[in-house]
């Protein structure tokens, strides 16, 4: 039986590994830990902690991820999203851990051609948000060299994030909810990911000894937009949704408007086990209707094509 440790493990993505982590590695221990439980940023907490649970794995998914709040927050977010995983590192490495610490699709800007960024792409971030996660990563590997990176994209669970309030997929059901037209941004571009599936990656992913860095997304890619209109879909709702631009749509924080990541390095060890987003949110929508009965939202005629 092995330990596991999950730092900022009370969000979205935490709540996922707890149920998906014993399908693949039965009788772990797995121990989440909120931001009040243990602050990453307090090396010395970090380190106390670590050798005193002697865990075979640390997950690093402590983050200050809400961007615009971000990018008047520097120095906060530096000292969660780089020293944090540095703090981390430093002490896998002390107790022999293996550490895997998320990332974020927001370390790329574009690209100019509008293929996938890969693993080995140099980052270009658009925002303190993704020079934040980008320094996180710069940071861990001379630090301790048994670690994965694992950048994940548009990420959304059923327990919602605990920094946001929610997720995307939320927030549109509940405009549809209100009967208001809504605007969404056409011209970014991303593959949105499951929580659920993404735990049970992670959880394949650390059976190897091939560490280091990997993208680790649904298959496909889509606007906003275009996920909207596909949460609509699938969820029989018709509201009045239309695209905006992202110039019409300013925001204290740039966004990239390519983002889409391939997962080259999961597939060349032959362990890609990430479905098409359109598979992982009917998933999930499944889930979060077998959950909790949908309200009856306003209707306005035929589906979405």
């Amino acid at each position: 039986m092995s330990r596991v440790l999950v730092t900022g493990g009370r969000g979205q993505l935490g709540h996922d590994l707890e149920r998906r982590w014993p399908e693949r590695h039965p009788g772990d221990e797995l121990l989440p830990l909120s931001h009040h439980e243990l602050d990453v940023t307090d090396a010395e907490a970090v380190r106390r902690l670590i050798l005193a649970q002697q865990p075979s794995i640390v997950i690093n998914l402590a983050a200050y991820h809400v961007v615009d709040e971000v990018e008047g927050n520097p120095a906060k977010a530096f000292a969660v999203n780089a020293i944090g995983p540095r703090n981390v590192a430093l002490a896998c490495k002390e107790a022999g851990a293996i550490m895997v610490h998320l990332s974020t699709d927001y370390v790329f800007t574009d690209s100019s051609n509008h293929r996938p960024h890969v693993e080995d792409e140099p980052v270009n971030p658009p925002n303190v948000y993704g020079v934040s996660k980008a320094a996180g990563e710069m940071m861990i590997g001379p630090s301790w060299p048994s670690h994965f990176i694992v950048r994940g994209s548009g990420l959304y669970g059923v327990a919602g994030s605990s920094g946001k309030g929610g997720n995307f997929v939320e927030t549109m059901l509940k405009l549809a909810e209100q009967g208001k037209p809504i605007k969404v941004v056409a011209d970014q571009v991303l593959t949105p990911t499951s929580t659920w599936f993404l735990a049970d990656q992670i959880a394949l992913l650390v059976t190897t000894e091939a560490y280091g860095t990997y993208h680790a997304t649904c298959q496909g890619e889509c606007s906003w937009y275009q996920f909207a209109a596909e949460i609509f879909r699938q969820s029989g709702l018709d509201p009045e949704l239309g695209p905006t631009t992202s110039a019409e749509r300013i925001t204290p924080a740039r966004r990239p408007p390519y983002s889409v990541l391939e997962n080259r390095n999961l597939q060349r060890q032959g362990i890609d086990v990430m479905p098409h987003w359109k598979e992982a949110l009917r998933h999930y929508l499944h889930e979060r209707s077998a959950q909790a009965p949908t309200p009856t939202l306003p209707q306005r005629g035929r589906a979405i094509e």
